[in-house]
């Protein structure tokens, strides 16, 4: 049996990966910071269509927090399957903030700093002990690293970057142990990550426009792809950017 690990898997896209993941027969421990009812929501869900999942309370700005996050994963690894470690890591979990270069801050720049790229960078080397050898590891990037197109992401964008650049590194470092890294970067995604609410119809007609497929992504379009990434089917995959935005700015 293979386990994956999705951060940020309470809703939108982590949710659809959990979802779809669990439904291929891999057992899924999703991480939720601010959603508890909505990660043990996405737990019953899985579990009542007979697959195998956990939920784990995790902050990815928290470094000093990832020991016991691995200590948590061990049991739960151990307890519940009988296993010592686990097969795929998505870095998914990220919050999004828009503010021009001329007015970011300090504090905004750390924070996204935290989320989008410590946090994945330093949760990642905690956990690849623990990853079975030929596992894989997937950091979610996203489009505006190729399209310079909406104004305020540009710091969002710059973390995202480093993520895509780390991605060929850690690939390179791991090779030894057959552990392939990717980068998938979703295109604009009719979730609520940007807010407490979706995009409205407006948004989604203007962003359809300047789409090859003419319309606003939802989130299974990016939790079916990361399900079929996350298995052997990919095996000949490692160190690339995977752009799944629907032909974006062609």
């Amino acid at each position: 049996m293979k386990v994956a690990i999705i951060t940020g898997g309470s809703r939108g896209i982590g949710k659809s990966a959990a979802l779809h993941t669990a439904a291929r027969g891999v057992a899924v421990i999703i991480t939720y910071n601010s959603h508890p009812e909505e990660a043990k929501g996405v737990v019953t869900e899985i579990k009542a269509a007979g697959g195998k999942a956990a939920a784990v309370k995790l902050d990815v700005t928290d470094t000093s927090s990832f020991s016991d996050f691995a200590q948590q994963v061990s049991q739960i690894l151990e307890n519940e399957w009988g296993l010592t470690a686990f097969d795929y890591l998505v870095n998914n979990a990220g919050t999004a903030q828009r503010t021009l270069i001329k007015d970011t801050t300090e504090e905004q720049f750390d924070q996204l700093m935290n989320v989008h790229c410590k946090g994945p960078f330093f949760l990642t080397q905690k956990l690849l002990p623990l990853m079975n050898d030929g596992g894989q590891v997937i950091n979610i990037s996203t489009a505006l690293t190729r399209i310079a197109g909406l104004h305020g992401t540009a710091t969002y964008a710059a973390m995202k970057g480093a993520m895509e650049v780390y991605t060929r590194y850690l690939a390179k470092e791991y090779a030894e142990r057959k552990i392939r890294v990717n980068t998938l970067a979703p295109g604009a995604i009719d979730t609520q990550f940007a807010g407490p609410n979706k995009r409205s119809e407006e948004e989604k007609k203007a962003i359809g426009s300047h789409t090859a497929l003419g319309r606003c992504g939802e989130a299974d379009d990016i939790g079916l792809i990361l399900a079929a990434l996350l298995s052997e089917d990919s095996r000949w995959v490692n160190g690339q950017r995977i752009e799944a935005s629907g032909g974006m700015v062609l």
